[in-house]
């Protein structure tokens, strides 16, 4: 369960970045490094569960349910990606209410159309601001006081050009969105320009490799007005060449002797899940 708040770990005088995660192993991982908060990723938990790409396949219950399982696991603040919301205004606050129930520290709420795609894949739709609307109000009243932020996400950038994404950012802030995100601005310039149009409010940048935003440090970010930078498919895009060399290792020689340098030992994954201390526990119930 979360020990951090996201309204205070945004007061700190520095950029607050968050990995990408998808189960409880990869945000114990995210934990052991250090982070204090970690995005539950759209596309990796769709990925790691179905084979499949961000298209809008996930449902609410197999979000709700992943954020159950890595809330239990950590103590990491865990924002979730809810896409559009799997709805109208009542799904997304039985959303809400179900992730505050499992601990979870805030969420991404996007006004794209159902189904959505990743925010760097071809062919988005977004609906009417009065479509959206709605939704990010049931959104913030289902909070009933819990501490739970919300990122108001506008995909409207790649679809009707970067003056409609402002328009919708700065409509999206004074509805009470604790944090805005403009996705897949095309160059520094543009971050730029949307931090000196949209202020007074956290904006989110967005760290996707090989997709159409810039990779910029999460320092530099910070400068340009950034507080909080979501870095969500790094971890999945790692896992994935490191299984893809490991298997090709064992097709090919019929054991992992070689691979075994670079990956982790038995007993070091064992310690991360907790063994030891499993073991100290079993041997006061045994007496």
């Amino acid at each position: 369960m979360s020990e951090h708040n996201l309204t205070d770990l945004l007061r700190q005088d520095r950029p607050l970045v968050g990995p990408g995660i998808w189960d409880a192993l990869s945000a114990k991982l995210a934990e052991r490094a250090g982070f204090q908060m970690a995005f539950l990723s759209g596309y990796c938990t769709t990925a790691s569960l179905m084979g499949l790409p961000d298209f809008g396949l996930i449902t609410q219950t197999q979000m709700v349910d992943a954020a159950t399982r890595i809330c239990a696991a950590t103590k990491l603040a865990v924002v979730v990606d809810i896409d559009t919301g799997f709805g109208g205004p009542f799904n997304v606050e039985r959303t809400v209410q179900a992730l505050i129930a499992a601990g979870a520290a805030g969420c991404f709420l996007e006004d794209q159309v159902f189904p959505k795609r990743c925010g760097h894949m071809e062919r988005k739709q977004v609906v009417a601001v009065e479509e959206y609307l709605p939704k990010l109000r049931a959104t913030l009243r289902a909070r009933s006081g819990a501490s739970f932020h919300v990122t108001a996400r506008t995909d409207s950038l790649a679809v009707l050009g970067i003056d409609e994404a402002i328009r919708r950012a700065k409509l999206y802030r004074d509805e009470g969105a604790d944090a805005v995100f403009v996705e897949a601005p095309r160059t520094l310039e543009d971050l730029r320009r949307i931090r000196e149009e949209v202020t007074d409010v956290t904006l989110v940048a967005n760290m996707v490799e090989q997709g159409k935003t810039p990779i910029i440090a999460a320092d530099e970010l910070y400068k340009v007005g950034y507080k909080m930078v979501a870095v969500p498919v790094a971890g999945l895009l790692a896992v994935t060449r490191a299984l893809e060399n490991l298997f090709t290792d064992l097709r090919d020689h019929g054991t992992t002797i070689a691979s075994q340098p670079n990956i982790a030992t038995f007993p070091e994954l064992n310690g991360i899940l907790g063994l030891t201390e499993k073991y100290e526990r079993e041997k006061e119930w045994l007496g």
